[in-house]
């Protein structure tokens, strides 16, 4: 019987996981929702739940600066206190452009 030795994921930039969130976010709209499953498993199909932890630390710093919205049981909770399964929303901010830093 043969094992084959899983394959180690590659490495995910923070920005990327930061980009996708926003970009499933502004896809599902104003109205919808998005679960951080769904994001890790595009980012790395085969070693999403690596991500999870990530995904969702990057989506309390996203709700922390406005630009989404952690949903717990269809209502806002706290980003700082939220457990359990949650979805993500986008909201106005961070619908706008973003514009690049000054420098």
């Amino acid at each position: 019987m043969t094992h084959e030795i899983p394959k180690k994921p590659r490495r995910v930039s923070d920005d990327e996981v930061r980009e996708t969130i926003l970009s499933f976010c502004r896809t599902a709209g104003p109205d919808g929702s998005v679960r951080p499953e769904d994001v890790a498993r595009h980012i790395l199909p085969d070693h999403w739940q690596t991500l999870l932890k990530r995904i969702r630390l990057t989506s309390k710093q996203l709700a922390v600066a406005g630009q989404i919205v952690i949903l717990r049981k269809g209502q806002p909770a706290d980003p700082d206190d939220v457990k359990g399964l949650i979805r993500l929303r986008i909201t106005a901010l961070g619908l706008a452009p973003e514009t690049p830093p000054a420098g």
